[in-house]
């Protein structure tokens, strides 16, 4: 077939009228409205047509304008985690360093809190290498052998990035022990100096690595969320004890601890980061 051609006009058709409209069309093709920028439109505003009203992503491609949900939140959910305790410990160790208002006023608080006892040197010996790190080696044993029995592809690594974390933790607290060099308080026992290299707490941070990284490598293997909570409470009652003894006893200053606790915090949190990264791992 071929095409009908259209009617040409005639020679009187000067063709100045407008062309003429049919009944059924859509008049949403009218040219023209005022002020509108666009011949579709009878307003001012946008046009719905997909294409015209998308922008570029920032790579180039048409899509979901920024900000695009979850990944923001989640960086900047993870810089306030890391970025508060990083910068409460700048601020105790810059404090402490310059024996700062807030360092003075650190000591009268600690000479108002030390009171030794038999219970506080108990609960301070909770934080000795000798106590919190065989029971770490002992949890991390335990969940390497399960995880293996298990069939995970990656059974070694929550166990192994535990005990690197806990062998950082001298590598980070001895230079700074030298750096800051800050005296001990006044220890309550006779015959008993004091010395320096007491900011921030060894004993601290060696029982919330300890009992903390323990915890977090125990807890994917309890099925119960009474069993995580109990797990929690435990930990956190452990390292609460230890931080009370040591300010009892009149070994370490609040200061002390407090920065344990900030520097302690970050690390715990990339352990705990890794390790979820790790379970979403396909098995």
């Amino acid at each position: 077939m071929r095409d009908t051609p259209r009617p040409q006009g005639t020679v009187g058709d000067t063709g100045s009228r407008p062309p003429q409209l049919r009944p059924g069309r859509a008049l949403a093709h009218t040219p023209g409205a005022s002020g509108s920028g666009s011949p579709h439109r009878s307003d001012s505003r946008s046009p719905q047509t997909p294409r015209g009203a998308r922008r570029p992503d920032p790579d180039g491609r048409f899509g979901t304008t920024p900000p695009v949900p979850g990944r923001p939140t989640f960086l900047l959910g993870l810089l306030g985690f890391l970025g508060l305790p990083a910068l409460l410990f700048a601020l105790i160790t810059w404090q402490v360093a310059a024996h700062g208002p807030l360092a003075r006023a650190d000591e009268r608080l600690s000479h108002t809190l030390a009171h030794p006892d038999r219970v506080s040197e108990i609960l301070a010996d909770l934080g000795n290498v000798t106590v919190a790190v065989p029971l770490l080696a002992v949890v991390l044993g335990y969940v390497a052998w399960r995880a293996r029995a298990a069939g995970r592809e990656r059974w070694w690594l929550p166990s192994l990035a535990a005990a690197v974390l806990m062998a950082v933790v001298p590598a980070l607290i001895v230079p700074l022990k030298e750096l800051v060099a800050r005296p001990g308080p006044p220890v309550m026992g006779p015959g008993t100096g004091t010395g320096t290299g007491f900011f921030p707490s060894g004993h601290t941070a060696t029982a919330v690595i300890a009992y903390g990284g323990a915890a977090l490598v125990l807890m994917p293997w309890l099925r119960s969320t009474g069993a995580r909570r109990a797990l929690l409470v435990g930990c956190l009652a452990l390292n609460l004890g230890v931080a009370f003894g040591l300010i009892r006893r009149g070994y370490h200053w609040p200061l002390d601890v407090a920065a344990s606790w900030c520097l302690c915090a970050v690390l715990l949190r990339s352990l705990w980061l890794l390790l979820s990264r790790n379970d979403r791992r396909p098995k």
